[in-house]
């Protein structure tokens, strides 16, 4: 499900249940979340907001899930089409999709994700997209924090050893859900992935970008606090991202909700 990570859009609904969140980098250097849920259904997911052509490339290492969305650009509409995923957007949704609460449109739409799997019984079900659980490797540089930076946006996470996971903040301040409590995952890995300029953009003229996550590069994973130097491969869409250490070693990561942030090799860019 995509999700909106503006100021506007916070507290968000729902994140906190998600197995994977995903941050991603959107026209203007902004972000917005792609939360990949399995384990636990929450009744409610958003503020939801439209889809981006790096989404279609995360996607199809999960076969054909159900993926959610409020909408796409005209141009864009063919692409999702022809993806290995099942369209339950607002378009296709019906009554799984809901406004409520003060916001103001577009900060207002909600999803219930299990009224959106009904509308699709063929989605595939939990695989193995190259994640690998368990006991800490060796190594790894104590680390009390980390920030994440893009054009228009950051995001910080802190380790906590009481709670033994890491806290995120959004542009400096305590991101807090919807629900309460503190967002944030057990692990959080740091990929470093180009960022190019996609053949879209929006009605601003802003060009949206395109995250090349096939191929290799470098990571930073987070976990029990410290920080672990790492690299990532993935050959080719179809196929998982999997996670080495510096000796060429499985990257094990902390069992529970694991974030992936997405930062441009190189430093924040607009492309």
């Amino acid at each position: 499900m995509k999700i909106a990570n503006t100021e506007k859009a916070l507290p968000q609904s729902g994140v906190q249940d998600a197995d994977i969140v995903y941050v991603e980098q959107v026209e203007g250097g902004a972000t917005r979340l792609m939360a990949v849920y399995s384990s636990e259904l929450p009744e409610r997911v958003g503020p939801v907001r439209s889809a981006r052509i790096s989404d279609l490339h995360l996607l199809a290492q999960f076969g054909r899930p159900a993926f959610a969305f409020s909408g796409v650009q005209s141009k864009m509409k063919k692409n999702i089409r022809q993806a290995p995923s099942y369209d339950v957007s607002q378009e296709n949704g019906g009554s799984a999709y809901f406004r409520a609460g003060p916001k103001p449109i577009p900060y207002n739409l909600y999803a219930d994700p299990r009224d959106l799997l009904e509308l699709a019984p063929g989605a595939t079900g939990p695989r193995d997209i190259g994640f690998r659980f368990g006991d800490a490797p060796d190594g790894g540089e104590p680390t009390k924090s980390f920030t994440a930076k893009w054009p228009a946006a950051s995001m910080g996470f802190t380790w906590s050893a009481k709670e033994k996971r890491w806290l995120a903040s959004f542009d400096g301040r305590p991101d807090v859900s919807a629900e309460g409590g503190r967002l944030g995952g057990a692990t959080v890995v740091v990929q470093y992935a180009k960022t190019t300029r996609s053949k879209f953009h929006d009605s601003l003229g802003h060009y949206t970008p395109l995250i090349e996550t096939t191929g290799t590069g470098r990571a930073l994973v987070l976990r029990d606090g410290k920080g672990y130097d790492a690299r990532w491969s993935r050959p080719s869409e179809g196929q998982g991202t999997t996670f080495t250490t510096a000796d060429g070693k499985p990257m094990t990561f902390a069992p529970g909700q694991v974030w992936v942030v997405l930062v441009n090799e190189g430093g924040p860019v607009i492309p």
